[in-house]
């Protein structure tokens, strides 16, 4: 069983996918977090982020782990925790280029499809529906207000102790959307076949249970 779960960033994605999985006893693959683990390698090795060349010769020998912690799961990149690391301000501005290069969404895609083809999973992302798991039983879209999207990520940052203006976030939130829905590559969009959740104004409990409820038709 596939359930891929898209939406722009702060969308909550990751949160109720990581929910779901755990009450269906399935996998979670955090997509985000593998191009946020590249992002934080090339920013750490000094690499120009427009550079695919250099990225890829780093990401051949890159290992990509998540691993089930007390809070969820680490995520871990050739044995070093860098689950604080991909969530920083300067990795979430800069994933967004990174995620745009064509070689380095050709390797993760197959990464993510290797786990896929492996395990009953939740993934979530922004082209899981489209490109990654087109042929996935259960496809939802989430969407919410750049304005409910940006406190949820503020009160996210104020756990991890990243203090970051609602407002700033704001603007983040919207540029981060323009360039997603607007790269070359597997751009961020609806599929066809995917119901779209508005979370705006719902609550987590509810969204979990409406995602849920659309397993059952499809898993007979």
């Amino acid at each position: 069983m596939q359930i891929a779960i898209d939406g722009p960033a702060g969308s909550g994605k990751s949160t109720i996918a990581k929910l779901v999985a755990h009450k269906l006893g399935y996998i979670y693959c955090d997509t985000g977090a593998m191009y946020r683990t590249v992002t934080v390698m090339a920013l750490r090795l000094g690499i120009d982020l427009g550079d695919e060349a250099a990225i890829m010769d780093q990401l051949k020998q890159l290992d990509i782990r998540f691993v089930p912690s007390a809070d969820g799961q680490k995520v871990l990149m050739n044995g070093t925790d860098v689950t604080l690391a991909i969530r920083q301000p300067e990795t979430t501005n800069n994933v967004s280029q990174v995620s745009a290069l064509p070689k380095v969404r050709e390797d993760l895609v197959q990464r993510q499809r290797d786990i896929a083809a492996q395990n009953d999973i939740v993934m979530d992302g922004r082209d899981i529906g489209t490109t990654v798991l087109p042929n996935a039983e259960v496809k939802v879209f989430m969407i919410a207000s750049v304005e409910a999207r940006a406190i949820r990520r503020h009160k996210e940052n104020v756990e991890k102790g990243i203090m970051t203006p609602i407002a700033k976030l704001e603007e983040e939130i919207a540029e981060r959307d323009r360039k997603d829905s607007t790269r070359a590559v597997s751009p961020l969009r609806k599929a066809e076949d995917a119901v779209e959740i508005d979370s705006t104004k719902m609550t987590i409990d509810e969204e979990v249970a409406e995602i849920i409820a659309l397993v059952p038709k499809h898993s007979a």
